[in-house]
């Protein structure tokens, strides 16, 4: 398990997150405003700390009524396989039910199909996406 502690709609810094997000993600970190985008879209959002330092984050962005969604779900590297990732998402469940949300959706590759199905208890569905 984790000694880490988890915020819904915790404190954070733009570069602390987008230096996770680059390792996580695999691109070079960047400039992103995130404070400001999930201030003005997102319902919340999940941070993971480990003695103070950000290991781990879910945006919860939704309609503004009954639908949230998961997205830039990161775990630290060295913070991986240890439940962190699997929590935060269970805190964004329990947070966007309790904000009258009917249903949280997730899109993922399928090398994370284990994690999101099995492990976070979402059920396929069938879906459609356009590439922009």
């Amino acid at each position: 398990m984790t000694d880490a502690t988890f915020d819904w709609r915790g404190a954070f810094e733009n570069a602390e997150l987008n230096a996770l997000h680059a390792e996580g993600f695999g691109h070079v970190a960047g400039d992103d405003d995130w404070r400001g985008q999930v201030e003005r879209h997102s319902l919340g959002w999940v941070c993971a700390r480990e003695a103070g330092e950000l290991v781990g984050f879910v945006n919860v962005p939704w309609d503004g009524a009954t639908h949230a969604f998961i997205l830039d779900t990161v775990v630290a590297m060295r913070a991986r396989r240890r439940g962190i990732g699997t929590r935060m998402v269970a805190i964004a469940a329990e947070e966007a039910r309790a904000a009258g949300c009917e249903w949280l959706h997730v899109d993922f590759d399928d090398d994370l199909r284990g994690f999101y199905l099995d492990a976070c208890g979402f059920r396929p569905t069938d879906a459609g996406l356009i590439a922009l």
